[in-house]
């Protein structure tokens, strides 16, 4: 029997495991890195280990530390979570070695289905569907577009798609360099792209008794850069396929017992719209999105797996699925310039109608699964991933209404996130009757989908709310005259003037906006805004009576201000404002022309050197943070001018890395770098 359970993962994961242990009795240990010292898995756990350094390879990735601190806080058994060494088949072995309870499947399923190129080889033995693999070196223009994986791992992390013959020796390269960076495993493989397809998976769970179950199958289709972004149970396509859920259990089930497998995994499966489908990998671990499967069947499936790694037999069957659940990934990053992650600290976090954290829903409502509280800062060593949100109803429908409703009023300050996208794909049409494939961004529109929610007449109105109550703290603060209007004069004067810069966060303001306002006796005047009619103000709350048609609608704006930024909550949508200062400090200007940082990262490659004629979207030097790589790019054709970076070097957010000046474009013949991109 159990007693005490180290989570060897961070964030989010370690509280779901730990919240599931906690309704068990069982005493739970965390582990962080220097990066992770404040993070909330660590205050929850009743003890917490200490991995010196900040890095994976340094700190998740030291099999050997993780075993050392089960056995200092007299943890007697471990719990890999989902990425860095869950399925590592080594760690497995050698938790076991040292007398733990390992909450896993056999050593032997893992190292089985650690490879993906021998996986296949042993599923399309077992009788199971699977795409060809590829060999690099023989790949020819016929086979085109190809897709490379990760052997080891997966989470996107290590793939990329090739469509042109040049470009593989390159790409091959980086995810090389990406897989070995978050798996310790550069292995790489090539198999044939399928330009759209469902992503379909199944959940399995097996016991030592030789029990197999099919829990449910999911639906993760909807896709960036190769990593799910929405999830949900049961699946549309399998819904509406005659057979194919059967098909799905039976192969799944072949696939579990070709291994001997124990424990909790997922097979999943690549499928088209005739309901054909192909192996792509096993995860021989629990998924971020298991939430889904758990609202739908009743099931905790965290319990199933520490109940099976003690021996308990499974029933002889799981529970009949009932509802709907959908899952959405929110994420630090700013989705309408090329996913660029964020790092910085998440000022307020809330998610209004959460009926449960790390729960299980039996009505219809909002589950909340988050590494992250209000105070919680996101650096760059780690996913971007701030939470799952998920969402649980009788009906399909309903449960993206839901899930769109608490995500859309969610109040989310301090960083960029893809909330507004994730917002529009669980209300648009195509997603609401089910037509979902890997291609969905593609399909309807990144640049549409990414849209903030609130239009730009509602971003203006914020601004207006976001002013007075700027002008409703001065007023409080105010040490002389208190209680009287900012601006105000016996005689009429100039307007109050309040500046402020619009766009996504870390990446720089799109545009300014001015408001001008002034009270009168015959109350608020907002230069633009006639028809507009202040209400009341204080420094958190404006409330407006707003034109609409022939009448007026009373709109409340709930407002936060944190150092320079301002937040602005409303039904128009969430608003966030950078207050310009009235004068601007000559200094923190930048020569035009200059590439700012946008995170902090490591440089990694360098494509260019002073002197180069660059043709715009050029790779000029790469980024590597939060575990991906990150191109920097000219913004217009031009003459590199400056560079002020090499290879191996640390940059914090916002430093200037390179300046082209766009008035040399076409004074001298182009020049490039050599042909594999790359200087060091």
């Amino acid at each position: 029997m159990l007693t005490s359970v180290l989570v060897a993962n961070r964030g989010e994961i370690a509280r779901r495991v730990f919240a599931t242990s906690r309704r068990m009795g069982l005493s739970t240990v965390a582990v962080f890195s220097d990066a992770d010292a404040d993070s909330p898995h660590v205050r929850e756990a009743d003890a917490a280990i200490r991995l010196p350094g900040s890095a994976p390879s340094e700190t998740y990735l030291r099999g050997e530390l993780l075993i050392d601190a089960a056995h200092t806080s007299g943890a007697d058994a471990i719990h890999p979570g989902y990425g860095f060494l869950s399925e590592n088949a080594d760690f497995a072995k050698a938790v076991l070695d040292a007398g733990l309870t390992w909450i896993g499947p056999p050593v032997k399923a893992i190292e089985l289905m650690g490879s993906k190129v021998e996986s296949k080889k042993l599923m399309g033995g077992a009788g199971v569907p699977v795409l060809a693999e590829l060999d690099a070196a023989a790949v020819t223009e016929s086979d085109l577009p190809v897709l490379i994986k990760a052997s080891a791992g997966g989470g996107g992390r290590g793939m990329r798609v090739v469509r042109e013959l040049a470009e593989l020796p390159g790409q091959l390269q980086a995810a090389r360099r990406e897989a070995q960076s978050a798996f310790g495993d550069p292995t790489v493989f090539c198999e044939r792209y399928l330009e759209t397809g469902r992503h379909i998976e199944v959940q399995v769970m097996a016991d030592r008794h030789g029990t197999v179950w099919a829990v449910g199958e999911r639906e993760c289709s909807i896709q960036r850069r190769h990593q799910k972004v929405v999830e949900e149970a049961p699946s549309p396509l399998v819904e509406r396929t005659a057979g194919m859920r059967e098909r799905l259990f039976e192969a799944a089930g072949l696939a579990a017992r070709a291994i001997g497998y124990e424990g909790a995994g997922t097979v999943e499966f690549l499928a088209d719209e005739q309901g054909d489908f192909y192996f792509l990998e096993m995860n021989t671990r629990l998924q971020v999105e298991h939430p889904v499967t758990e609202c739908t069947t009743g099931l905790d499936l965290v319990r199933l797996q520490l109940q099976v790694a003690q021996g308990v037999a499974l029933p002889a069957g799981p529970p009949a699925p009932r509802g709907h659940s959908i899952e959405v990934r929110l994420y630090a990053e700013d989705p309408a310039h090329e996913w660029q992650p964020q790092s910085g600290t998440v000022h307020r976090f809330e998610i209004p109608g959460t009926l449960t954290e790390f729960g299980l829903l039996t009505e219809p409502g909002v589950r909340l699964d988050s590494g992250i509280v209000g105070g919680s800062f996101v650096g760059v060593h780690y996913d971007p991933m701030l939470a799952k949100v998920i969402s649980y109803s009788d009906t399909r429908a309903e449960a993206a209404r839901l899930l769109a409703s608490a995500l859309a009023r969610a109040k989310v300050h301090g960083l960029a996130t893809n909330r507004d996208l994730l917002v529009r794909v669980l209300r648009h049409p195509a997603f609401l009757s089910g037509d979902t494939d890997t291609a969905f961004f593609t399909t309807h529109g990144l640049d549409v989908l990414s849209r903030p929610l609130a239009s730009p007449e509602s971003v203006e109105l914020s601004a207006v709310a976001a002013a007075l109550a700027d002008a409703a703290g001065n007023r409080r603060d105010a040490k002389v005259n208190a209680g009287l209007p900012s601006g105000w004069r016996n005689l009429p004067g100039e307007a109050q003037l309040k500046t402020f810069g619009t766009g996504p966060g870390a990446t720089g303001p799109d545009a300014d906006i001015e408001i001008r306002y002034r009270f009168t006796r015959a109350g608020l005047r907002v230069d633009g805004h006639d028809e507009l009619s202040f209400v009341s103000a204080t420094p958190e709350l404006v409330v407006l009576d707003v034109p609409s048609g022939t009448g007026t609608v009373r709109r409340h704006f709930e407002v936060a201000r944190y150092s320079a930024l301002t937040c602005v909550d409303s039904p128009l949508g969430p608003v966030t404002l950078t207050r310009r200062p009235r004068f601007t400090d000559p200094s923190a200007q930048v020569a035009a022309g200059s590439l700012l940082a946008p995170m902090p990262g490591t440089v990694i490659r360098v494509a260019a050197q002073v002197g180069d004629h660059l043709t715009a979207g050029q790779p000029i030097l790469w980024l590597e943070a939060m575990k991906m790589e990150h191109t920097v790019t000219a913004p217009s054709a031009g003459v590199l001018t400056t560079l002020d970076v090499t290879v191996g070097q640390s940059v914090d957010m916002g430093v200037v890395l390179a300046v082209v000046d766009e008035t040399a474009a076409g004074t001298a013949e182009q020049t490039t770098g050599p042909k594999d991109g790359e200087r060091t």
